[in-house]
């Protein structure tokens, strides 16, 4: 029988008077004090947990210390520059220390760092030009950037002035991007020359033919295919400026933001800054993210002050970050994880954010531990495994000592996989966080102090002021330890997808007996134990139904993953005639450092899965990356989350053929 359909109606009968949830003591705080007698900043050490009521099932309520901030963004900011002024609030190590026209760092820095006070400065200046430009209210500003000080100002300036930042997959094609300006009527658009090696803005350029002469500042665009965009603003990321000055030639209507941060340099620009701030609330949108886009099209959810606030503040409390912590942010920032796990974690504590690189680059994350003396690390499994393989093989040795935390996020981390992380780079107190782009992101997550099994096999419990619950086909609230799809409900879920109603109104319901609770339905296929720990087993679509039997790919893939040999797998249904669906695998080797890694076989894979589950759960296909005509690398996206709607056309391709069956 069919479990699981895309969406689920959920039925909720409960006692008005059942007891929701028991809450455990809470833990010490720590406080720092203002030097000027202000607001003491909090930092939660051990925040109160809480475990679920057998008698209620898989329901679950989180601590409601500590309390919701009510402030916006910037008003927050104010408070944390006043605390933390001279403290170091930005480092960008690919980025010179002189990357903007005006002079807010020691002219010895190698590299571009800024204190909490000349971040500040920088953000009203481009705040300013935002002004000058054109930008008010409610205006969507997009970012096709990598990991630079520029979109870290662009996350604080357009907060400051009540615009909305829209955050665009570097990865799009040319007809990707241009449908998602258009979606979000985007008014204007900050790029680099170049995308890693890619020359972006001459093929940018290329796609919109009437792209007119002229300032934006003075002639605003004129391009039909993208009716709503009005200004081009240019981020160098180049380091030759004969090369820049070129690029800027391509078109006389680009705009550079270092000349941008000038122009609101009148008296009015900073008036209107400070009114638009002012004026601001905490529930109006000022950021659009897009969904991974996995499993469909991709939408542009609308995140707000109170979400993404609320959210940075509780996922720093369960780091334990403090103003001494300094954390290497590695996942792209267009994502919640570097835009919100990163920057909004650290900077809601008052800890020091890094970017080691533009892109990826295991080498210089290293590099940036060690010179930088990061405590905190954060990534997705391939950035980890990236970091582990440099080490092995980049023919030095670094200092990793000072590291102490961190989030891995993204898809599951084995616990082989944690045991090298504690070993070779001394992440003792690894977070596992679990959330989507919907609820701003993190539901649920591990402690520092949790188990290593429990950081390894579930991904922690519910967060503060957040409502979780597991609901069956029809909607019921299923008993502990049983799966079922996850909802969850608090100040964390999104306005809803952007200019889509229809998309809004299938995912977000009231149900009936809890009509006043706004629950987002996940999508994803989970489990609660007695403690309240979740585990995540999958997604709704990504249930393998093999003769009438309900198989959870997660489940096959971190059976796989724990074995030796076995680097990364990925587990997708193939068609079959006689079961109509049965798991195939997808596997990276380990390496030649590994015994018996070169060796294994599709029928040992196998094998793995029939002693460490059952023979259910075997997988019939086995394919190895850069084997046998197979792709070299699992396909991901730019996030890193393996893309298997892609796996699943590869595999019925190949299954056709009758290429990688073992059974």
């Amino acid at each position: 029988m069919v479990l699981w359909h895309r969406r689920m109606l959920s039925r909720i009968s409960r006692p008005a008077s059942a007891t929701l949830f028991r809450c455990l003591p809470p833990g010490p705080r720590r406080l720092h004090p203002t030097a000027d007698g202000g607001r003491p900043f909090t930092t939660v050490v051990d925040p109160p947990e809480v475990v679920p009521n057998p008698s209620l099932g898989s329901y679950v309520r989180g601590p409601l210390q500590p309390p919701l901030a009510h402030e916006t963004l910037p008003q927050f900011w104010r408070d944390l520059v006043r605390q933390h002024g001279d403290g170091d609030a930005l480092v960008s190590m690919h980025e010179p220390a002189k990357q903007y026209n005006f002079d807010i760092q020691e002219a010895g820095d190698r590299h571009l760092k800024w204190t909490y006070g000349e971040m500040d400065r920088a953000i009203d200046a481009l705040a300013r030009g935002l002004i000058a430009m054109g930008i008010t209210k409610g205006d969507r500003v997009g970012a096709v950037l990598p990991n630079c000080s520029a979109y870290a100002l662009l996350q604080w300036a357009t907060a400051r002035i009540g615009a909305i930042l829209v955050t665009f997959n570097p990865q799009y094609k040319t007809h990707e991007l241009l449908a998602a300006l258009n979606l979000t009527t985007t008014k204007a658009l900050f790029i680099t020359p170049y995308l890693k090696k890619s020359p972006f803005l001459q093929t940018l350029l290329e796609a919109l033919p009437s792209y007119t002469a002229g300032s934006p500042r003075q002639h605003e665009l004129a391009e039909p295919v993208l009716p709503s965009l009005r200004s081009l603003v240019i981020v160098d990321n180049l380091h030759d400026e004969h090369e820049f000055a070129r690029q800027l030639q391509l078109s006389s209507g680009l705009s550079d933001i270092k000349d941008l941060m000038l122009w609101g340099s009148g008296g009015w620009e900073a008036s209107e800054v400070r009114r638009l701030e002012d004026s601001g609330t905490k529930d109006e949108v000022i950021n659009l993210q897009f969904t991974s886009g996995t499993t469909g099209l991709p939408k542009a959810v609308s995140l707000t002050h109170f979400n993404l606030l609320n959210n940075g503040r509780y996922i720093g409390d369960c780091m334990r970050l403090t103003p001494a912590d300094r954390l290497c942010n590695v996942p792209p920032l267009f994502h919640c994880f570097g835009l919100v796990l990163g920057n909004l974690a650290a900077w809601t504590h008052g800890s020091t954010i890094i970017y080691p690189s533009g892109f990826f680059e295991p080498r210089a994350i290293l590099d940036t531990v060690e010179a930088e003396k990061c405590t905190a690390l954060h990534g997705v499994p391939t950035h980890f495994l990236g970091v582990l393989g440099e080490l092995e093989n980049g023919g030095k040795k670094w200092d990793t000592s000072t590291l102490r935390t961190g989030i891995a996020a993204g898809s599951p981390i084995p616990i082989e996989l944690m045991k090298e992380l504690i070993e070779n780079i001394n992440l003792t107190e690894l977070t596992i966080a679990y959330g989507m782009t919907e609820t701003s992101p993190v539901s649920f997550q591990t402690r520092t102090n949790d188990p290593l099994i429990k950081r390894s096999e579930t991904v922690g419990r519910v967060l503060p002021q957040t409502k979780a619950k597991i609901v069956d086909e029809n909607g019921n609230i299923v008993p502990l330890g049983v799966h079922g799809e996850l909802c969850i409900a608090g100040y964390l879920v999104q306005k809803g997808y952007w200019e889509d109603q229809d998309q809004t109104d299938r995912v977000m319901k009231r149900h009936p007996g809890d009509p006043d609770t706004l629950w987002m339905m996940t999508g994803d296929v989970a489990s609660m134990d007695e403690e309240g720990y979740l585990q995540i087993v999958g997604r709704i679509k990504d249930v393998i139904i093999r003769g009438g039997e309900n198989l959870f790919p997660v489940q096959i893939e971190n059976c796989l993953t724990d074995h030796h040999a076995i680097r990364e797998a990925a587990v997708v249904s193939v068609p079959d005639p006689k079961y109509v669906e049965v798991p195939g695998a997808w596997i990276v080797r380990s390496g030649p450092k590994h015994p018996g890694s070169i060796h294994l076989s599709g029928k040992d894979v196998r094998q793995v899965v029939i002693d460490g589950m059952n023979r259910q759960n075997a997988p019939d296909y086995v394919w190895f990356m850069g084997e046998d005509g197979v792709p070299d690398e699992l396909p991901k996206t730019a996030s890193g989350k393996v893309m298997k709607h892609v796996l699943r056309q590869w595999s019925k391709d190949l299954a056709a053929k009758g290429v990688g069956r073992v059974i």
